[in-house]
């Protein structure tokens, strides 16, 4: 038995920050990035709540790839202020860090509170999402948590926000967004659902991103992208994700490459591996094989039979990889390859034990996994 949930209301379009104006609360808690507020991109949000009489504390400590120690900062401050509405507002770390500050909260017996999530960034899909990733430094290590009560109440997707957002950043949170709607349509646990907010994402993202890394005003396509994001998010939030976010979560919590970036970098490869071309073809490798050649199909790509699918679909991957300029491999970042060889081991465990990984299509062993790393570091 299957079943698919929407709890997020979801407003779109420009002028959907208008919504705010809807809310009523006693004191918000808004949560942000230093960014949001020397920019006044905060002053969007507790402009139009103070209009309403609502008193809003800004905590704008959010860091890249949250930490736990910015989210115990946010936890203290939240408990100072015992609010009825927490808003999100920002890329997914802003909103990954309000969901990891919601749910310690809510964990120590306090009501939760009602939750906006605002993205300022078309990639992660967390504002309609039970995931939050955070990242422990010390430990080099990425955890991601699961939650439905994670889940924001109201999701605001304003394609102004987004609008100044630079071209490399479009790229790497663009490819996330690819990445999430590949992985949901291959997952075992895809439904007609999820198949056809893959699938839209998909063909959304293939068709807007390149011209927006180019042109990063065009209002349209960065509406369309927005909406490409969110619905690739409630698509991996009911099918999952896989292997290829099990890896790129380990790659970025050990060498700090940004999160959308690693996901694109290993991408080629890991299709490569679920679709059986790295000598491991098995029954469950022949389904991935042909459900990547129904989205060959889809994009009008050559097609005749699933192996000629597969590999057109790899082609056409690494073809927007060179369009958006993304390097040569996870070489082409910087990573020495003694550097790359000395973590390898610890880094393919960390992929292996990742939550992500469990739902991949196609069973992975540690050996397996360094193998799929050796190839993405070259990136041929």
């Amino acid at each position: 038995m299957n079943t698919f949930s929407l709890k997020t209301k979801v407003y779109t379009g420009p002028g959907s920050l208008e919504a705010l104006r809807n809310l009523s609360a006693r004191s918000a808690f808004l949560v942000c990035d230093p960014f949001m507020v020397r920019s006044k991109m905060a002053d969007l949000v507790s402009g139009p709540l103070g209009e309403r009489g609502i008193s809003c504390r800004v905590f704008s400590e959010v860091v890249p790839d949250p930490t736990v120690q910015a989210v115990a900062k946010g936890v203290k401050a939240i408990g100072e202020v015992l609010p009825d509405l927490v808003v999100a507002l920002g890329g997914g770390s802003a909103i990954d860090t309000a969901k990891a500050v919601l749910k310690i909260y809510t964990g120590g017996g306090q009501a939760r509170p009602f939750f906006v999530a605002i993205p300022t960034t078309s990639g992660t899909g967390s504002e309609v999402t039970a995931f939050s990733v955070v990242s422990d430094p010390e430990k080099a290590v990425k955890y991601p948590l699961v939650d439905e009560e994670m889940l924001p109440d109201i999701a605001i997707l304003d394609p102004t926000l987004t609008l100044s957002v630079p071209a490399a950043v479009t790229a790497d949170t663009g490819m996330d967004v690819f990445t999430h709607a590949l992985e949901a349509y291959v997952s075992p646990q895809a439904t007609d659902f999820t198949d056809a907010l893959a699938q839209k994402a998909i063909t959304l993202v293939c068709e807007n991103l390149p011209q927006l890394y180019r042109d990063g005003k065009d209002e349209c396509r960065r509406e369309r992208l927005h909406n490409a994001s969110c619905m690739a998010g409630i698509a991996f939030n009911e099918a999952s994700l896989g292997l290829n976010h099990g890896m790129a979560h380990a790659l970025g919590g050990r060498f700090h490459i940004p999160h959308g970036r690693s996901n694109a970098l290993l991408l080629p490869d890991v299709i490569s591996y679920n679709a059986g071309l790295m000598g491991n073809e098995c029954p469950e490798s022949l389904r991935a094989r042909a459900r990547y050649a129904e989205l060959a199909k889809m994009l009008g790509l050559p097609a005749a039979n699933p192996l000629a699918g597969a590999y057109n679909l790899i082609g056409t991957v690494r073809g927007l990889l060179d369009t958006l300029s993304f390097p040569k491999g996870i070489a082409g970042t910087g990573l020495g390859r003694q550097e790359f060889e000395e973590g390898l081991p610890d880094l393919s465990r960390a992929a292996l034990e990742d939550r992500c990984t469990g739902a991949n299509p196609v069973p992975a062993a540690l050996e397996q996994i360094e193998a799929i790393y050796r190839r993405a570091y070259l990136g041929q």
